[in-house]
């Protein structure tokens, strides 16, 4: 499967950036989706952060991926890869 990689950047509210990719399926176009996949999983955060939009959020590239992320793209429509203080 080929999947467009999303480079992310949100600034959490103790100031530090986080920083993930969203991945989602090539075919896959419509910002607000993509965005609002990213808006799920900082819901998951025990930190607030700020507003993603497309000033955080940018196509980076396409490129082929394993079998399980492939998997969960398929059941969930997204993939988030944590990249720099997500935690």
């Amino acid at each position: 499967m080929k999947i467009a990689v999303w480079d992310t950047y949100v600034e959490r509210e103790d100031g530090i950036t986080m920083h993930f990719d969203i991945l989602v399926p090539k075919e896959l176009t419509d910002e607000g989706r993509i965005f609002s996949y990213g808006q799920q999983y900082l819901g998951t955060k025990t930190f607030k952060t700020g507003t993603l939009t497309s000033n955080e959020c940018r196509f980076c590239h396409i490129q082929s991926v394993q079998t399980e992320v492939e998997d969960e793209i398929r059941t969930k429509g997204y993939y988030i890869v944590e990249m720099e203080n997500c935690s």
